[in-house]
């Protein structure tokens, strides 16, 4: 694997990412969020991607695709492996969100272009990055209050803000994915949280990729049909 080409691809799109409000979007009426994970001891990618109405937050759609790993986990480049099973579950909505939040880091990256960042991009919509741990950068110890934030910095450069959303949790890293600012990033994910550490699109698609309580116990309300293409399965 030539790993000095794919550095330099990601410097080179990276110089590419709208770090600004695109020029064309406001309030969004759905709103996406897709997580990523691995089956078969890292040889499957499954990928989750679940739209929400917005401001209500019900969860309109849901799709799950599962694609042969192209790439071994190699730290500061995994976007490379992430994004082609985002996109295969990107391919199968039947709707498009007018917002993307993403379970992972925007430009809040060693070379900017973090997972949400890279599949911003090639989507070309409004993406946050929402990331639980810090990859790079550095930041001030932050008060233990609900809403407090921070910013994460690089030298003289703003890479995310880091915020808390709940009590005795961890705070978040929310970063610009593609064509949105730092600050309406974290409008945003503010305006999704439910009372949980995670803002709403990221925890159902955590929900939807792991199968987890919350996601069985939705599915035994809803008729699934309703939520999948001609009531096919999701693969």
């Amino acid at each position: 694997m030539d790993m000095a080409k794919l550095r330099a691809e990601q410097i080179a799109t990276a110089g590419k990412i709208i770090r600004h409000d695109a020029y064309d979007f406001s309030s969004p009426a759905i709103i996406a969020g897709a997580d990523v994970g691995f089956e078969q001891g890292g040889d499957v990618t499954r990928a989750a991607i679940v739209l929400l109405r917005f401001p209500t937050l019900d969860l309109l759609e849901y799709r799950i695709a599962r694609v042969q790993t192209s790439m071994p986990y190699i730290p500061g480049f995994l976007s490379f492996r992430e994004y082609p099973a985002l996109l295969a579950a990107w391919a199968q909505l039947t709707q498009q969100p007018d917002l993307v939040l993403v379970d992972g880091h925007g430009i809040s990256h060693p070379r900017r272009l973090g997972v949400a960042s890279h599949f911003g991009w090639l989507i070309d919509l409004p993406t946050i990055g929402v990331a639980k741990k810090r990859l790079c950068g550095r930041v001030e110890p932050l008060s233990d209050t609900v809403g407090a934030k921070a910013p994460l910095m690089d030298k003289d450069e703003q890479l995310a803000w880091v915020w808390r959303s709940k009590i005795r949790c961890n705070p978040l890293f929310v970063s610009t994915g593609h064509r949105i600012s730092a600050n309406s990033a974290l409008y945003w994910v503010q305006q999704c949280m439910r009372g949980y550490r995670l803002p709403e699109p990221t925890r159902w698609a955590d929900a939807v990729a792991s199968n987890r309580a919350a996601f069985q116990r939705w599915q035994r309300g809803h008729n699934e049909a309703d939520f999948l293409p001609s009531g096919r399965g999701t693969d």
